[in-house]
């Protein structure tokens, strides 16, 4: 899609890993054809960002070449699948997403809304209930459950049935009318027309995602708000191969202890306070924003409190963060912003008209009345 400085280009990589080579070969590709700038978004895929009009099909045949873009369109527009990072291979996770990639391919007939997308979290407890899928695959205590997004209850199935079931569920989501025009999503549809007959097993608690540094599969590395330059792609990728996550943190594959070089946008203390503040691209780099977002939510980053996260968006879409946030700034007009208390971007706002300069020179403005 265009943005304001240039097209952005979406790698939806298979099961969100990238080899040494692919992401060597992707920082390079960054900076040969774009502005070496590389979103990790909140559906972990890559956003690779400046790119001009005359030097995309070079850039996708490269990508195609690497084997992280499909050579047909609609087939990898169906292949929405979030795998959980801490995946390991030939568990049941891994297994399951491997199968429904390769059955979304092959399901010519699934004519689904564009950002309509399944999430495969089937570990020992589920790490992905925050974030955005309309189809999930979870396991709730002993039982591995197909999930529609915003229920509590699904349908107990097996790893062998979980691709096929997948599929069936979303032909039900069509048919019951959930995509009229061709855009909706799950969460709608179950609040207006209620679960299928045999989704009754209840889900089981989930637990808090990792946070930033070792955990079983390798080390994990933050970014600020989810973006990373192309030489720290490129430094990264010598550590080893890399896992991309929907929590704006990169995994690099087997590597424990390693000593990350600390460069512009990587964050390596899981106390940072930038972990607490989610914010989009903003002004001028997307076209749809009112006002810049990130030097906003840099400077109030440390008047977060703890266990809270302000969201600061560019408009009502709230693109960096879909789900509500306990502190959430919307941009109104250039450097003017509404407040918003436990919500999303476009909800009625507490406070509006707030300029960013008297934000920065009183933060407690953020908490007050909550």
């Amino acid at each position: 899609m265009m943005s304001g400085d240039g097209l952005v280009v979406r790698i939806r990589a298979p099961l969100g890993q990238l080899s040494q080579d692919q992401a060597s070969a992707v920082a390079t590709l960054s900076e040969r054809f774009g502005n070496g700038l590389i979103d990790l978004s909140a559906r972990a895929n890559l956003q690779l960002r400046g790119i001009t009009a005359d030097s995309y099909p070079a850039l996708i045949a490269a990508l195609q070449d690497l084997g992280l873009v499909d050579h047909d369109s609609a087939a990898e527009a169906r292949r929405n699948v979030m795998l959980t990072p801490l995946w390991k291979p030939e568990d049941i996770s891994h297994r399951i997403a491997a199968q429904l990639e390769q059955a979304l391919r092959d399901a010519e007939d699934l004519l689904l809304p564009g950002k309509f997308g399944f999430v495969v979290d089937a570990g020992e407890s589920p790490q992905l209930r925050d974030c955005v899928g309309d189809i999930r695959i979870e396991t709730s205590g002993a039982e591995l459950l197909l999930l529609a997004d915003g229920a509590e209850c699904g349908q107990s199935i097996t790893a062998e049935t979980a691709a096929e079931a997948a599929l069936d569920l979303a032909r039900w989501f069509l048919q019951q009318g959930g995509a009229p025009e061709g855009r909706g999503r799950m969460h709608p549809l179950i609040a207006r027309r209620g679960l299928p007959a045999s989704h009754i097993t209840p889900r089981s608690a989930s637990t808090p995602s990792p946070t930033i540094g070792n955990c079983a599969i390798g080390q994990l590395v933050g970014l600020e708000f989810g973006q990373i330059t192309a030489q720290a792609l490129a430094t990264l990728a010598e550590q080893g191969a890399l896992r991309l996550t929907p929590w704006r943190m990169l995994l690099i594959e087997g590597r424990h202890d390693i000593e990350i070089p600390r460069l512009p946008g990587l964050i390596l203390d899981a106390r940072d306070p930038r972990l607490r503040v989610s914010a989009c691209t903003g002004a001028p780099g997307c076209l749809q924003a009112l006002s810049a977002t990130r030097d906003l939510a840099r400077d109030l980053a440390p008047f977060v409190p703890e266990g809270q996260v302000l969201h600061v968006s560019g408009c009502a879409k709230g693109c960096a963060h879909p789900r509500p946030a306990p502190l959430v700034l919307t941009a109104t007009a250039p450097d003017t912003f509404a407040l918003i208390h436990h919500g999303k971007a476009g909800d009625h706002p507490l406070r509006d008209s707030l300029r960013a300069g008297a934000l920065r020179a009183a933060p407690q403005i953020l908490t007050e009345g909550s």
